[in-house]
């Protein structure tokens, strides 16, 4: 399929046609060499394991009414890529009441008499069921989560089937589903379904690590090991690593090889491990914190009896604190700590939530720490484990947004009065659930526990310093509590339990948007963050990808430069005043909102 095809395929569905089809360079080099394996590689940096095998590429799939039979498939998709978008091949939107199937016939290798094989979603969106050689596996819930099931009872050496049933409703139901809707527009995006992340085979022993938590001690100059086993058998557990430090100098994201480091070896042999979870610390002796303008980082290789796999960790603080003039402050390392961020909702034009290559989440992270930023506010969205390991090795702080959930609500409540009236906001308490679209108690119970989830799968991320609960009311209910639960599983970084508005008194710091008034500072115990401002909308002809527009305070690409540097100006003048951190919105153009630093087709720098 060349370029010319893949602009036919795509049908957008219910939206506004778009004047035209946007590509960047990597889906471009994706479309002119058909037969690559798109996302080739191993997609779990910190827990990688030799034996795998790769399951993204052309798959086979059929769109039917919801529970009728498939009995024959309509063609072919490129996996990961969701069917709605350009690069699948498909441009054809799921909708409620619909099943998409998927199927491969894949090739096994002979397989050892003892171990198990795994396959792993890096996500699917919303919920599937998985089928091997005929026989049901299991299913899952949630768009955003990797999980995995054991197919070795399943399997066999040669051809095996694999197929998948998936359901979607998006913004008609009550799931996670963060930016999507079926009608998008505005500040709203294409809704993508199915799968959407790396596909993959691992092949284990009998007795495997399914879990591992790293929790770094800074001021202990120690690390914690937490290893959960599949089974409580004994097992013989060891540890060796090194130290990975180069200073201020450049590292690529892709380059898989820790030469040319620093390097400070420890090794920790640990009795015999018993029962399903082991801990134990080891103590570093030549300590180098984890920071934006030093990301050292410490690979390791941890054995568990037959079992290997290789990962890294950092060893920083996040906190609070007050600054030289008093003012209450974020903290890195026990010290202040200013971060200075952009919005990153991580949408791509021909392949929507996923990106065509790794190296365009490099790009983005490189183009921002180049424009001066230091965090990414990775906002109502969860990326693959890539993006986070390329933001621990480049040196960039993330801010993790939970993705929304809920009922759809008045968008007179949801934004419009709150922006006009901040005051709103802080009288209005989260608990009347019917009030912000939190009626369904079965939702509630499922999105608290994807937010459980949600920090247990990145939870070893040296690079995230903030979860973020709820965005400007979008489903929140419950904050206080939920701050609460968020805290019990990882004590160790910040929370901002209601970014925007329907601010409820808790949480690490007091987060305001402020798009429309003049910026100013809030003095109050926590520390102030303005958590979204700017959106100045610059279009630049030839990169955009619809007719309608969307954003704030609209400048010529020749005016632009200059707002945004005396924006930047102002914000200087506030980190004097007290401002603790913030995030401009935002790093690109997405769909009909074109308010980036970048084109959508990451073409165009609008700051130059």
């Amino acid at each position: 399929m060349n370029l010319s095809d893949a602009i036919k395929t795509l049908q957008i569905g219910k939206r506004k046609k778009p004047p035209r089809q946007l590509f960047t360079e990597w889906g471009e080099a994706l479309l002119a060499h058909e037969g690559d394996t798109p996302l080739p590689e191993h997609p779990r940096p910190q827990m990688a394991r030799e034996r795998w095998m790769n399951l993204n590429g052309w798959w086979e799939y059929a769109i039917v009414p919801a529970g009728s039979p498939c009995k024959k498939m309509d063609g072919r998709i490129r996996v990961p890529f969701s069917p709605e978008s350009a690069l699948s091949g498909v441009g054809r939107t799921l909708m409620p009441g619909e099943d998409l199937w998927y199927q491969r016939i894949l090739e096994i290798p002979a397989l050892p008499e003892k171990g198990r094989t795994l396959l792993h979603f890096g996500a699917v969106d919303e919920r599937c069921e998985v089928w091997w050689n005929g026989q049901i596996v299991d299913s899952h819930r949630n768009g955003y989560l990797p999980f995995t099931f054991d197919v070795t009872d399943v399997c066999r050496p040669g051809e095996n089937a694999l197929r998948l049933l998936v359901r979607d409703d998006t913004d008609k139901g009550a799931a996670c589903r963060g930016k999507q809707r079926l009608k998008s527009g505005g500040m709203f995006y294409h809704a993508q379904s199915g799968i959407w992340q790396t596909v993959f085979l691992e092949f284990v022993p009998d007795h495997y690590i399914t879990n591992l938590f790293v929790t770094p001690d800074l001021p202990g100059c120690s690390v914690r090991f937490s290893v959960i086993m599949n089974e409580p058998e004994d097992i013989d557990l060891s540890l060796e690593g090194e130290l990975y430090h180069r200073g201020k100098e450049e590292f690529s994201g892709q380059d898989a090889s820790w030469d040319n480091t620093k390097r400070l070896n420890f090794h920790a042999e640990r009795p015999v491990m018993r029962g399903y979870t082991h801990s134990f610390t080891v103590a570093l002796k030549d300590l180098r914190p984890w920071s934006p303008e030093e990301p050292a980082l410490y690979p390791f290789t941890l054995k568990a009896g037959a079992d290997c796999v290789k990962g890294y960790f950092a060893m920083r603080q996040f906190g609070t604190g007050r600054d030289e003039n008093g003012h209450p402050c974020l903290t890195l390392n026990g010290r202040p700590y200013y971060l200075h961020g952009v919005l990153d909702q991580g949408y791509w034009p021909e392949s929507l939530m996923t990106p065509p290559a790794y190296e365009a989440f490099e790009y983005d992270i490189r183009q921002m720490k180049r424009l001066g930023f230091n965090m990414l506010r990775k906002h109502e969205k969860m990326e693959s484990a890539m993006w986070y390991a390329l933001c621990d090795r480049i040196g960039m702080v993330v801010w993790q947004d939970m993705v929304h959930g809920g009922r759809r609500i008045d968008p007179l409540l949801q934004t419009y009065l709150p922006t006009l009236f901040p005051s709103i906001g802080a009288h209005v308490r989260d608990h009347h659930y019917r009030l912000l679209g939190r009626q369904d108690k079965k939702a509630r119970l499922e999105f608290e526990d994807d937010l459980i989830g949600m920090i247990q799968a990145l939870y070893n991320v040296p690079s995230i310093a903030i979860w973020g609960l709820f965005n400007e009311g979008w489903g929140q209910f419950d904050a206080l509590r939920l701050t609460n639960v968020i805290k019990t599983e990882d004590p160790g970084r910040l929370v901002d339990h209601a970014s925007g508005w329907f601010e409820q008194g808790g949480g690490d710091i007091k987060s305001v948007h402020n798009y429309f008034r003049p910026l100013t500072v809030q003095t109050e115990e926590r520390p102030f963050v303005l958590s979204e401002y700017g959106g100045f909308t610059c279009p630049i002809p030839g990169h955009l990808m619809s007719e309608e527009s969307y954003g704030y305070h609209t400048y010529t690409p020749k005016d632009f430069p200059a707002a945004f540097h005396a924006l930047m100006e102002t914000i200087e003048t506030l980190k004097k005043e007290g401002l603790a951190a913030d995030v401009y919105t935002q790093l690109s153009d997405i769909e009909e909102e074109i308010n980036g630093l970048l084109t959508f087709d990451r073409k165009h720098c609008k700051v130059e």
